[in-house]
């Protein structure tokens, strides 16, 4: 009778233990969500395609079909092309064109690219329309909007493991959606325009306000014929920072006058 007792104690408090359990577990998966549910790779999946679909449908782009259409967007400015460079190169591309804010981010990554590797950056495919796209290519394809870029894979495990952590980083900001693709080796990236866009002016802007911060200020007698627009050129400056710097509402200075003027380091 014990060993039947002990077992029938044994079995409800598994029973009480199990819902504790579950609570417990909920509970972690709040706590932690991002280890638990989504950790961030560049494995790609549906709900990749999914946020560059969405992302594709809140800008108005609009899937291109034929080569005509790619023209025609062309010459209306919708797309620019994109040539290579020093640290760019282009193999095999049918369409070198883009959406602005994707080839301003494949110079900018060009060039980090090359300085951190020491090669080039190798893009193979651009805008394609739908009817040029590779039968292994998923029907739900950006790459016919024209904010798509694939870049080849390079040889080297260093160059590799800096793209990555680069692509991952930006990914993290919101601003793109990166994926390793395997069939032919090359990453895929869908660069997202407007926070793209906003992503690149709040960085420039820091870089900016961080060399104004540390800039020696020098004085500057004004010449006939000066303005601040020009005095501001030619010293790396802004006349809003003139403005700042010596206290003026306008822009109204004269021959003489000695003016505080910041320079860059």
């Amino acid at each position: 009778m014990t060993d039947v007792r002990l077992l029938l104690e044994t079995a409800a408090h598994r029973r009480r233990a199990i819902p504790l359990l579950s609570v417990l577990l909920l509970g972690a998966l709040l706590l932690f969500p991002s280890s638990t549910a989504e950790a961030q790779t560049l494995r790609g999946s549906s709900a990749s395609l999914d946020r560059q679909v969405r992302q594709a449908e809140a800008h108005d782009f609009t899937f291109l079909q034929t080569p005509a259409q790619v023209k025609r967007f062309v010459e209306a400015g919708y797309l620019v092309p994109v040539t290579a460079n020093r640290d760019l190169d282009l193999h095999a591309v049918s369409f070198p064109y883009a959406r602005p804010e994707t080839r301003t981010f494949i110079l900018r990554l060009a060039e980090q690219y090359r300085r951190a590797c020491g090669e080039k950056l190798v893009v193979t495919s651009l805008t394609r329309p739908t009817s040029g796209q590779p039968w292994n290519a998923s029907s739900r394809s950006v790459h016919p909007t024209g904010m798509a870029v694939d870049f080849r894979r390079s040889n080297s495990p260093a160059c590799r493991s800096w793209l990555e952590r680069t692509l991952l980083s930006l990914e993290g900001q919101g601003v793109l959606e990166a994926v390793r693709e395997t069939r032919p080796p090359h990453y895929h990236v869908a660069v997202f325009p407007k926070p793209y866009a906003r992503y690149v002016e709040d960085l420039t802007s820091r870089q900016a306000d961080t060399r104004f911060a540390a800039a020696d200020v020098r004085e500057y007698q004004v010449r006939r014929g000066d303005s601040l627009w020009t005095i501001a050129r030619a010293h790396g400056t802004t006349v809003e920072r003139l403005r700042e710097e010596n206290s003026l509402r306008g822009s109204r200075i004269y021959a003489g006058q000695l003016l505080r003027v910041p320079v860059a380091q």
